[in-house]
């Protein structure tokens, strides 16, 4: 049936005046039709990275269910980084110059998360919470001013993985280790920390080769390493180039024992290595506290996506998320990155009221914000603390691969890591 122009007129009309009316009648509550966005700059094209992404939306759903940030829902925009720094920048450029957002997560590797702070985000005034970043630049960037606030991290640095790293290569029994590291930001930390760690603790560091991105072949970094032959490696790579390194390596008759950072704690790297080459192998990886609030998450967790969170940086990502959304919700509608930032100090308030990383928790967060208090946010990794640099500590963890995955074989307390980073020269 065709209706004529002045019929659609009148049905137009006598719509509006419902609507209008429906709006004005009592009792009946109008929902705000608003929606804040958020930048996400993760590396969803590896296996690892997607689970990190996943949980960042988790903790938005979330907080939307709780009712949105300042009453608005949130829009998490989510960009690919595929673990290169050219590839983020650009993703975070263009959320800050054409999305206007106020923040961005990310990214995981600190050779990504290092450019797009120093030339998006603090020269556009965007605050930057990254899970998984663990270079000590950021440290030292943050202590000269140069981040302006605007940094944070939920991810312990890599001192944690380079001492745990050096603790069990001793007590193994290693005298001679070779290095291969990631040829990046994060990569040069680590080794610059594993080296002196190891020989901290009376161990002989035969090589330390760096490893570039997409090369045809590794043979020349490889024979390298094996002159002199050492009795391990220490490894501080991703799967990727892990892969093709510790597959050149076995070709070449160097040594199965290995100790690993979290990065290659990968389903990709187990099955591209093949699970027969890597019984001697341990890795490292920062942990959650054995807490209430860790424990709910894992459960929280898996009621959303029926398995346990077992990959590298879930409750990293789910924090980092949650602690910002609060931070948001304090600062209030409109605020801008820098703003945020300053928020996060009373959402992570040691003398404010505890509230849960769930449904629940935000709600209440969200009221005790409003009302001018701050809180305690009780997190996927404990109670959330930043120091004045934007850095966490954390216990940590060691783990070994399985035919299915990953085992943690090993928990190890905060004061316990700290007490053996002090002993350390």
């Amino acid at each position: 049936m065709k209706m004529s122009h002045t019929g659609i007129r009148t049905a137009a009309i006598v719509a509006a005046a419902a609507l209008s009316a429906l709006a004005a009648a009592p009792g009946i509550a109008r929902a705000e039709a608003c929606t804040i966005r958020i930048g996400a700059v993760l590396p969803t094209s590896v296996d690892w990275g997607r689970p990190i992404a996943a949980t960042a939306q988790f903790a938005v759903e979330v907080a939307n269910k709780a009712g949105g940030v300042n009453g608005c829902k949130v829009e998490m925009l989510l960009r690919d980084t595929q673990t290169q720094a050219k590839v983020g920048v650009d993703a975070a450029k263009a959320m800050v110059d054409i999305d206007k957002v106020p923040v961005i997560l990310g990214a995981v590797s600190s050779g990504v998360s290092m450019p797009i702070l120093t030339s998006v985000t603090v020269p556009a005034g965007v605050m930057q919470m990254s899970c998984c970043s663990s270079s000590t630049s950021f440290t030292r960037l943050a202590a000269a001013g140069k981040t302006k606030g605007l940094w944070f991290r939920t991810f312990a640095t890599s001192r944690v993985q380079t001492s745990m790293g050096a603790m069990l290569a001793k007590e193994k029994g290693y005298k001679k280790v070779a290095v291969f590291y990631k040829n990046d930001d994060w990569g040069q930390d680590m080794v610059k920390l594993v080296s002196a760690d190891l020989k901290s603790v009376g161990i002989e560091v035969t090589a330390a080769v760096p490893i570039n991105d997409g090369q045809p072949s590794y043979r020349a970094e490889v024979t390298k390493a094996l002159n002199p032959r050492p009795d391990a490696l220490y490894l501080a790579l991703y799967p990727k180039e892990g892969i093709a390194v510790v597959r050149e390596w076995i070709s070449l008759g160097g040594s199965r024992k290995m100790v690993v950072a979290n990065s290659l704690k990968s389903d990709d790297f187990r099955k591209g290595v093949g699970i027969k080459y890597l019984g001697d192998l341990v890795g490292t990886d920062t942990s959650s506290p054995r807490t209430k609030s860790a424990s709910a998450f894992v459960e929280l967790y898996k009621s959303r996506f029926k398995k346990e969170p077992n990959g590298p940086g879930l409750a990293n990502s789910y924090d980092a998320t949650m602690v910002v959304l609060l931070a948001m919700q304090a600062a209030g509608k409109g605020a801008g990155g820098a703003a945020i930032a300053a928020k996060v100090a009373a959402v992570t308030d040691p003398g404010g009221t505890p509230v849960e990383a769930n449904v629940d928790g935000f709600k209440k967060a969200s009221a005790l914000l409003k009302a001018g208090k701050t809180v305690n946010y009780q997190g996927a990794t404990g109670a959330v603390k930043f120091d004045r640099n934007g850095d966490v500590s954390a216990p940590a963890v060691v783990w070994t691969f399985t035919d299915s995955g990953v085992k943690e074989t090993r928990y190890i307390a905060l004061e316990d890591v700290n007490a053996f980073i002090a002993k350390l020269k």
